[in-house]
């Protein structure tokens, strides 16, 4: 029964860093679900025309940047401490074949201080390398920036397509 007692705070140390570890692929899976929304919205709904232009920067980004924010997790107060998100950047570049979609998540520090006991040069020696390095600093030095890039095609309206020779 001993063993037990003792073993338990071990086994929920254990479980602690499992969750946040799987609080961070959540995350991932989530800004790439919420970047082909993003991209998607924006090749549907924006327009070439320089008239509508303005209305694409004001009321489409924003609405589309709205919703990314609801689907991630930064309107509810739980989910953004779980998966320790910060601040959240959408920004679309338009060129002219390509508009660049770039969402991107800011997130606080893991919070896990006990793994930040020892320094980071002593932690992450010889067989480990700069992942190592970059976790480190993940968990205990401060949040990561995550970004994620779409790359879709202008599209005002759309065209059919005809095959040459049938009419």
């Amino acid at each position: 029964m001993t063993e037990v007692v003792l073993l338990f705070p071990l086994f929920l140390l254990i479980v602690f860093i499992t969750a946040k570890i799987f609080a961070l692929l959540v995350l991932v899976q989530k800004l790439e679900i919420a970047s082909y929304y993003a991209a998607r919205r924006w090749q549907l709904e924006s327009h070439l025309n320089a008239d509508q232009a303005n209305w694409d920067e004001t009321t489409l980004r924003k609405d589309i940047e709205k919703n990314v924010r609801g689907y991630i997790g930064f309107d509810t107060p739980a989910v953004s401490k779980f998966l320790n998100l910060k601040d959240l950047k959408l920004e679309v570049v338009r060129t002219q074949v390509w508009n660049v979609v770039t969402l991107t998540v800011i997130t606080n520090p893991a919070g896990i201080k006990m793994l930040c006991k020892y320094p980071k040069q002593a932690v992450c020696a010889a067989p480990y390398g700069a992942a190592c390095m970059n976790g480190h600093d993940y968990l205990c030095q401060g949040g990561k920036q995550m970004e994620v890039i779409k790359y879709v095609p202008n599209r005002d309206r759309p065209i059919q397509f005809v095959l040459p020779g049938l009419k």
